[in-house]
């Protein structure tokens, strides 16, 4: 027989002591945790029953609150009652038969001698009067502080002896006089505190447990009840605060002792660690591929959550049914929506906005059925919790789970805003490089008229000024008729000379101006520009039946700017307001000019230059668009007025701007600086 190698042997036994080591610690643990369910389940029978006595005490002590304040309310009534000796005694005696817990009632005077008493029939008590009147006697006592409180007051407890050997506790209740009784007479009321544990507590509480009045030191001053004797004994002690006194309310229960199962819950709880035993036998054999399996499940888990965080593409999985079952925090943060606000939702989904919820429902009604394409990106229109709009890029594919079974529909969103802003900005901007590619046109256009015109304008002002030189010459005529026709025809041609000089002035501020030149400011009056301007306004004004009103504020000092262009400002804004109101329904067309101060300090002046019409006014769409360059509401205009004249305001430091007029009507106002005053030396 071969012998087996000792280390080998070693060895299995060290296997065999760790393997039921273990077992051995896990019995112990079991053990253990029995034993600790016993205890707490009995210390938990046993607070059970502590509390239920608390609880018992308490409502006793409620009890016999409330019975003193019914006998109080009794007994005021019968001291408001007659004040005939006789009648009172029988009423006193009728009150001692219903509450059997009083055993005396007696009517003293304001001097505490007893005037009529009753007594109990069902207690034997031998009573002394003159020791009840003594000034320390506790009658005395609880009347004096009945007159101190205003209200009932009690006395301490006394023995009180029977005839027949015996004694009870007794306490006084003393009622003041009320402010009714003009005999000011005390009543007062002897209770025995026996009677108050018989009469006022429950019956079912003095079945099942003793209770009793105690001293501080716990010597009893009345008992009632008898409870069964046992090994484990409760106890409950409650205050009953009365107005004079306050009385310590005891109440004593007897309990058995645990069983071994004392409750439901340990059986239970017992019953499951057994079985837990039982199958841990089977649960060791997998735990440790289970645990395995666990742990890559967790870090596969990790590895999806810690992706799906990182991306910035809105990810959505619906089920066959159309119902979302999951959401990313990507999409979560586009729609502003949490998870849970979102999960579950079929029909109408919150981020739907409402006037495209039935275009969309269709849309999504397609898809579930399966009709469109897979991976195919289109784009709609989402809302966020706030209520803004925006677009997104949406990529829809089939779910598909380990199976092979199509069980939804997973969606990609891509927030493309930023990009519709990035093309709207590009789109903007090569907007305004077409509008400066044709304000370039429209200045060498300007510049090319400019040059060509002022040959022609410098011909015809030397054709005029000839023309007058000619007419001088024939002035000298003896014809009065004739000479009468020459003065005409020098005056047309000297305006007509006066308008090319000016029509000259306006092309060469238009040539510098779109050569960006330096005007040449002077100081001029508000009335020469007002003048300058105001035939031509006027001529206008017959034509469409329009009145002009002037009104410049007196003293107001020259303004400081380029006289043509602020002339061709004046005018434009003019012929505006007379064109606004050239409309049949209009019949009252006025226009007025206003000139006053803007502001005025020792540093710098400003003039205010107000047209006010009563046209039909500006919209609000028109209103964002007025100074847009080529924007015009008449066919015939080229759209560049309004915003020549706000450059030109604005290049003289000013501000050109515009408001309503009530009730109808429009006002434009530009403002100008003042030339500056020169100080005396």
């Amino acid at each position: 027989m071969s012998r087996v190698p000792a280390h080998w042997l070693i060895k299995r036994l060290r296997s065999v002591w760790r393997r039921w080591s273990l077992w051995g610690m896990l019995v112990a643990l079991v053990v253990a945790m029995l034993v600790t369910l016993v205890w707490l389940a009995g210390r938990y029978e046993a607070s059970v029953v502590q509390d239920q006595l608390e609880r018992d005490a308490a409502d006793a002590v409620a009890d016999i609150r409330s019975a003193l304040a019914r006998n109080v309310l009794s007994l005021q009534a019968l001291q408001s009652g007659s004040s005939d000796a006789v009648l009172w005694e029988s009423q006193a005696q009728a009150l001692l038969r219903e509450r059997r817990e009083i055993v005396r009632i007696e009517w003293r005077t304001p001097t505490m001698r007893l005037q009529a008493f009753a007594n109990s029939p069902f207690h034997a008590i031998a009573w002394t009067s003159d020791a009840r009147a003594e000034p320390h006697s506790e009658t005395t006592l609880a009347c004096t502080n009945a007159r101190r409180l205003s209200g009932p007051a009690y006395s301490s407890s006394y023995f009180q002896p029977h005839g027949d050997g015996m004694g009870s506790e007794l306490i006084e209740l003393c009622l003041p006089p009320s402010a009714t009784d003009r005999r000011g007479s005390y009543l007062v009321a002897t209770y025995s505190l026996q009677g108050l544990l018989t009469e006022m507590v429950g019956k079912g509480l003095t079945r099942r447990q003793e209770v009793s009045f105690t001293e501080a030191d716990g010597t009893r001053l009345a008992l009632v009840g008898a409870a069964r004797r046992s090994a484990y004994l409760f106890s409950a002690r409650q205050l009953l605060d009365l107005p004079g006194t306050t009385m310590l309310l005891r109440m004593d229960g007897w309990h058995a002792a645990p069983s071994l199962f004392p409750n439901v819950l340990t059986a239970l709880v017992t019953a499951m660690s057994i079985a837990l035993v039982t199958v841990l036998v089977v649960l060791v054999r997998d735990n440790r591929r289970r645990l395995q399996a666990e742990r890559d499940l967790g870090d596969a888990f990790a590895f999806r959550k810690a992706m799906e965080d990182s991306l910035v593409t809105g990810l959505r999985a619906r089920d066959l049914q159309g119902r979302i079952t999951y959401v990313n925090p990507a999409f979560c943060e586009m729609v502003g929506f949490s998870a849970q606000e979102l999960l579950g939702q079929s029909t109408n989904a919150p981020y739907w906005p409402p006037e495209l919820a039935e275009e969309y429902w269709r849309r999504q009604a397609v898809r579930l059925a399966g009709n469109a394409p897979p991976r195919e990106g289109f784009e709609s229109v989402f809302m966020r919790k706030d209520g803004t709009r925006f677009p997104v890029l949406i990529i829809e594919a089939p779910l598909i789970n380990a199976v092979g079974q199509h069980t939804g529909w997973m969606s990609a969103f891509i927030d493309i805003s930023e990009q519709r802003r990035v093309e709207e900005l590009s789109r903007a901007s090569q907007e305004r490089l077409q509008a400066t590619a044709r304000l370039a046109m429209v200045g060498e256009m300007a510049s090319l008229l400019s040059h060509e015109l002022n040959q022609p304008l410098a011909a015809i002002s030397s054709y005029a000024t000839g023309s007058l030189n000619l007419l001088e010459q024939a002035r000298d005529a003896d014809d009065t008729h004739l000479r009468a026709d020459l003065d005409e025809v020098r005056t047309a041609i000297g305006r007509v000379a006066q308008q090319a000089e000016r029509a000259g002035r306006v092309i060469k501020s238009v040539h510098d101006f779109v050569r960006r030149r330096d005007q040449a400011r002077e100081a001029v009056p508000a009335q020469e520009l007002l003048g300058d301007v105001l035939p031509l306004v006027n001529l206008q004004a017959r034509k469409l039946g329009v009145r002009v009103e002037v009104e410049v504020e007196p003293d107001l000092p020259p303004a400081h700017c380029d006289r043509v262009m602020i002339e061709q400002v004046l005018l434009n804004l003019a012929r505006n307001a007379m064109q606004a109101m050239d409309d049949p329904s209009i019949r009252q067309r006025t226009l007025q000019i206003r000139v006053r101060r803007a502001a005025f300090n020792a540093h710098s002046a400003w003039l205010e230059f107000t047209l006010i019409d009563g046209g039909v006014g500006i919209d609000e769409d028109t209103a964002r668009r007025l100074f847009t360059p080529f924007f015009t509401t008449r066919a015939e205009g080229m759209g560049l007025g309004l915003s020549l004249c706000r450059t030109v305001v604005e290049q003289h430091g000013g501000f050109l701007g515009h408001r309503a007029h009530h009730p109808r009507g429009t006002v434009f106002t530009f403002t100008l600086p003042a030339a500056p005053q020169e100080g005396p030396d």
